[in-house]
């Protein structure tokens, strides 16, 4: 992608340029108000650059032809839907026959670990069950790749270490393409094989790091704490320069 993004006299996104690689998790991190959202919903076609295209496949990307999938930060279940009905209503919106929405339904389920509560209602879970049929949603219609845009923000901090644990090992599995939106430090460093730090609007791209440790990843480890502190610190000196 090569895009600007304006609205009026101001501009949001100034020449951000980067590639997105089959398989990978690529995490996005800057400070807050630089246009993470505005920038992931560019790439998921929801909105349209100022300057600039961004292609998938070969072609300008485009929701009504490119399988995209979409993770939001707020639990989007359906209130009237059981969690089974729920996590397949993707399928059921592009038109696949009722063998394909039953087999991708086990699928996911068993992918997602959420069996044994196909027939709650989401009143009846918690927020991390939620995010969990989020991604059997997202997984469900298996996507050219998936946008997750801070999905664990209202999470509580230990339901938010096992559901990294849970992108993981889901990832690790699946090997999707994955395009990660986080305030969080620690979680990018724990998630990402890539990570792009922006800077405050007009927003450039301020850094980009490729993440080599091994995993399962250990954030105790000193290759770990010695990478946090670095990005931490560069991403502390935007607010220094408020």
């Amino acid at each position: 992608m090569d895009v600007s993004m304006g609205y009026g006299s101001m501009t949001v996104l100034d020449d951000i340029e980067f590639k997105i690689y089959e398989n990978e998790i690529l995490v996005i991190t800057g400070p807050s108000g630089c246009g993470k959202t505005t920038l992931v919903n560019l790439l998921a076609g929801i909105i349209k650059p100022t300057a600039g295209q961004i292609t998938l496949k070969g072609s300008r990307v485009d929701p009504k032809t490119h399988n995209i999938s979409y993770v939001f930060q707020d639990p989007s279940c359906i209130p009237w839907r059981t969690l089974r009905n729920d996590i397949t209503i993707g399928l059921e919106i592009k038109g696949a026959d009722r063998e394909t929405v039953q087999r991708r339904r086990k699928e996911v389920i068993d992918l997602v670990r959420l069996n044994g509560f196909e027939d709650y209602f989401p009143w009846q879970i918690s927020g991390g069950m939620k995010q969990r049929v989020a991604l059997a949603r997202a997984y469900a219609t298996n996507p050219d790749f998936l946008i997750m845009d801070e999905p664990f923000g209202q999470l509580d901090a230990q339901t938010r270490y096992q559901m990294q644990v849970e992108i993981e090992r889901i990832w690790e599995k699946e090997k999707k393409t994955i395009v990660f939106i986080t305030h969080n430090i620690e979680e990018a460093v724990y998630l990402a094989t890539r990570i792009i730090l922006l800077s405050k609007q007009p927003t450039k791209i301020q850094k980009e790091y490729r993440i080599d440790l091994p995993r399962p990843r250990d954030i105790t480890s000193r290759e770990f704490l010695q990478l946090r502190a670095e990005i931490t610190e560069q991403y502390e000196a935007f607010e220094e320069f408020e």
